[in-house]
């Protein structure tokens, strides 16, 4: 019934194997990749026809984690998978990365790739795999595909590097790398680091990209077996409207983008493209798309011809500058810290909150629940490109969020040494390029604003290319147009040493390792420039946190006296909330933390906890009060909520008949420690008072 086609590869000791020809048989492509007992199902389907008001090839990627693959339930009152997490449109991303250059201009059809996870091990993570799953799919189809792509993570673990690392080796290692690519090149490089040096960082790409090849040629041996019969796209000749448009607009446009303010160059720009398409109004062989894709190849010819002949960028920079940057930080009273880093026409508002561990983020994964004490949200409005549109967290808000993350999370304090939970959130209020990289920017002058003692400023830039054959040139803190017209958005973020983020995707068909060589040179001088521009503001965290943060410190106390802080269902502890007006939260190792919103509440909880916890001295005199009276003598309570009993010998000087004759209950009294018995406290007034 069915007709499989199966390969396999050992790669770092793993096996990865390949099946096709049993499931999702009337998809175009469709894939069972497995790695251990991890296992991704990944399925792809074309359009067969075209929309003709298709402007852009309509890639979709949509990663699913299900539930079942780890043998779990879904949390929550809606007991199924629903809409895709975080971590989910991640990986969507960065599978479509390495995929979407590998497609030719002209193929618009809508295609639809669905890796799903349906087996998890805990050990073997699924998004390699799911790249590679996917671009199997891809190369089976029958579809313009241009790969087979690979990809690799990398470690970086007690000086060497680790192909593939399993979820536990990764917990000690100073890189998390992931890299794509073709045989010959690479297109797509994740990561977070801990200082890694450029030379550590190129070398990770190079291993990495040596790793997959062997993947690559295994997709490739599968295909021959059992790919589709390729798929006829039609190129139009557009070669009239092409010559015209140059012979009309060229000096238009290249006094267009020879204005440096942007949104006049864009008002040019739109002007220009409004007078093309009146030219071919009346001219059904064309469509407004057929002019609108001829005139943005001429803009594009112009831009990069200017760059590569010339050395001039639109704003007159040269190749390697920086534009000018402006930073101030505590912009916003209330805030716990904030700054306003302004670079060029790009800018970003950044504020920084602190909280306790309630405020961390829980995250529901097939790895079990988790918590999170660092967040990073950034905001792209519409307005900060001076448009109008929909309000919202997409796929890109997403993205930028995570690569800011990335670069800042190694230099953050541990939980130990500062106990606060901290979210931040990047605000882009005005946009002409990298503004994921002014949010690194933004979040370092922030952090260090509300006090946090992160090891070290940190910078991102964002670097661009523009290579036609052999010549090539690298571009420092690109703009938008930059981006959009050039071939690689190459981001670069990390201290004055070291890189903690490194994140690349290239838009033609791959980039050489001497290109990338140059990059990451000509990005630290950058980031080395910035840093210097973010240090005029605030070059190391503030001594202690702002007067609006709440005040926060934590004990460790005896695992025995947990019960003991805590109280008879929860007494204590609220009584100590009641009277402090402080948050108190006791975990199961004895660490107690305290949350106030003032240094005075603060001090009352510790003292309160310190008085319940503290061990009673030998000959040690305090003050206490005495709860009961007994006809042997009087239990007082002291050190919060200890008692020790005074025998009626101790009560005075003198012989005592009664009790009641020397003190009553309520009593406020001086004692003296003077032994213990089998865990009870002995105490006396009289040599208390002696």
């Amino acid at each position: 019934m069915f007709k499989v086609y199966k390969k396999e590869i050992e790669v770092a000791g793993k096996k990865i194997s390949l099946e096709t020809g049993k499931v999702a048989r009337q998809a175009d492509g469709a894939i069972i990749a497995k790695c251990g007992e991890t296992v991704v199902l990944a399925t792809v389907v074309g359009a067969k026809k075209v929309n003709p008001d298709m402007d852009y090839f309509p890639l979709s990627v949509n990663y699913q984690e299900k539930y079942y693959a780890a043998g779990k339930i879904p949390g929550g009152y809606f007991k199924r998978e629903a809409r895709p997490t975080e971590s989910e449109t991640l990986i969507s991303r960065l599978i479509d990365r390495p995929i979407r250059p590998l497609f030719p201009d002209e193929f618009k059809n809508e295609v639809q790739l669905l890796p799903t996870v349906i087996s998890y091990d805990k050990e073997n993570e699924p998004d390699i795999l799911s790249i590679t799953a996917s671009s199997a799919a891809l190369a089976i189809s029958g579809m313009p595909f241009m790969g087979p792509v690979g990809a690799s993570r990398v470690g970086f673990i007690e000086g060497k590097y680790v192909l593939n690392p399993s979820k536990s080796e990764l917990e000690n290692s100073s890189l998390d790398l992931v890299v794509a690519g073709t045989k010959d090149a690479v297109l797509m490089v994740e990561s977070e680091a801990n200082g890694l040096t450029e030379e550590e960082m190129l070398n990770a790409v190079k291993f990495g990209h040596e790793g997959f090849v062997p993947v690559i040629e295994m997709i490739e041996e599968l295909a021959k077996e059992c790919r589709k019969p390729e798929w006829t796209v039609e190129k139009k000749d557009l070669s009239e409207v092409k010559k015209k448009l140059e012979e009309t607009f060229t000096e238009d446009l290249k006094k267009a983008f020879a204005t440096r303010d942007k949104q006049d160059r864009s008002n040019q720009i739109s002007e220009i493209t409004d007078k093309a398409k009146k030219l071919y109004e009346e001219d059904e062989n064309y469509t407004d798309l057929d002019v609108n894709s001829q005139l943005k190849n001429l803009e594009k010819s112009i831009v990069r011809t200017d760059i590569l002949k010339n050395k001039n960028r639109i704003d007159g920079r040269g190749l390697s500058d920086v534009r000018p940057i402006e930073c101030e930080v505590g912009v916003l009273p209330r805030a716990h810290g904030s700054a306003l880093f302004t670079r060029g026409e790009t800018q970003a508002i950044v504020v920084a909150t602190l909280g306790t561990s309630d405020d961390e983020q829980r995250i529901e994964s097939l790895d079990g629940l988790q918590r999170e004490r660092f967040m990073l949200h950034y905001n792209f409005p519409p307005f900060s490109v001076g448009e109008t549109g929909r309000i919202g967290t997409g796929r890109r808000e997403i993205g930028h969020g995570k690569l800011a993350w990335r670069a800042i999370n190694s230099s953050l304090p541990t939980k130990e040494a500062f106990p606060y939970t901290f979210r931040v959130v990047s605000e882009i209020t005005e946009s002409n390029g990298s503004s994921s990289m002014a949010t690194v920017c933004g979040t370092s002058l922030a952090l260090m604003d509300a006090g946090v003692p992160i090891k070290e400023p940190v910078a991102g830039i964002a670097m661009g290319l523009i290579k036609e054959g052999d010549d090539f040139s690298v571009l420092s803190d690109i703009l938008g147009d930059e981006d959009h017209l050039g071939d690689m958005d190459f981001k670069v973020a990390g201290t004055k040493d070291g890189i903690t983020s490194l994140q690349m995707d290239i838009k033609i068909t791959g980039i050489t390792f001497e290109i990338m060589e140059q990059a990451l040179s000509q990005a630290k001088d950058g980031r080395v420039h910035i840093l210097g521009e973010m240090n005029k503001a605030l070059s190391a965290s503030r001594e202690d946190v702002g007067k609006h943060t709440p005040k926060m410190e934590q004990v460790n106390v005896d695992k025995k006296d947990i019960a003991a802080v805590i109280g008879k269902g929860g007494a204590t502890i609220r009584e100590i909330v009641e009277k402090s007006g402080a948050k108190v939260d006791v975990n199961d190792e004895g660490v107690v933390t305290v949350a106030a919103p003032d240094e005075e509440s603060r001090n009352i909880a510790m003292q309160m906890i310190k008085d319940i916890t503290a061990k009673a001295e030998l000959n040690k005199i305090y003050s206490g009060k005495v709860m009961k009276i007994m006809e042997f003598g009087a239990f007082v309570n002291f050190l919060g909520k200890q008692d020790g009993l005074v025998h009626i010998s101790e009560l005075a000087d003198k012989r005592v008949a009664k009790v009641t004759d020397v003190v009553k209950e309520g009593d406020e009294v001086k004692v003296k420690v003077i032994g213990f018995d089998r865990g009870k406290v002995k105490l006396s007034i009289k040599q208390a008072n002696s």
